[in-house]
């Protein structure tokens, strides 16, 4: 039989302690957690620095990506005084239905979906197509959005992200 020694705890946080900070510290990178009202200096300190920022009729808005690798998007809309009015995920499909075809802009699209995971080009659309990844409940999906040379929202098309299984097998 082998005779197993705890390891000394002098020095140590208990581990009940460490699940605790790590958990209040994941606390800190939520942007839904943020109340509203709050100063954008505080949103910095605790999110760090936008991915995107854009200039709202009646404020600013602070955008935090997870893209390409993640699949949230993060509008934080603030006030002239710069404080926190509300805060939208918008990574949903509710939100891709809301693109107006022939009338959104390349910047409409920015300032709502921030910059795309990935920017692609195909033979049978002149221009180029941005793909978001986003949850369709459980669903991994991509937006695809198709922009003319003009820069106008021209198609939006939906796609479900391949999972490994569906992914051809490659040679060892």
């Amino acid at each position: 039989m082998k005779h197993v020694t705890a390891l000394p705890t002098r020095g140590r946080m208990p581990a009940a302690l460490l699940v605790a900070a790590a958990l209040l510290a994941g606390c800190a990178g939520m942007p839904e957690r943020i109340a509203p009202g709050t100063p954008r200096s505080e949103i910095e300190s605790r999110l760090g620095t936008p991915s995107g920022e854009y200039p709202l009729a009646d404020g600013t808005r602070l955008q935090y990506s997870w893209l390409p690798a993640g699949q949230q998007v993060y509008n934080l809309d603030l006030d002239p005084q710069a404080r926190l009015r509300r805060v939208d995920q918008v990574m949903e499909l509710a939100w891709f239905h809301r693109i107006g075809v022939d009338r959104w802009t390349r910047q409409d699209v920015l300032l709502q979906f921030g910059r795309p995971a990935w920017v692609e080009r195909v033979a049978r659309f002149d221009g180029d197509i941005w793909t978001y990844r986003f949850l369709d409940a459980t669903r991994a999906r991509q937006a695809h959005i198709h922009l003319d040379p003009a820069g106008v929202v021209r198609r939006v098309m939906f796609t479900d992200e391949p999972v490994p299984d569906d992914l051809p097998d490659m040679p060892e």
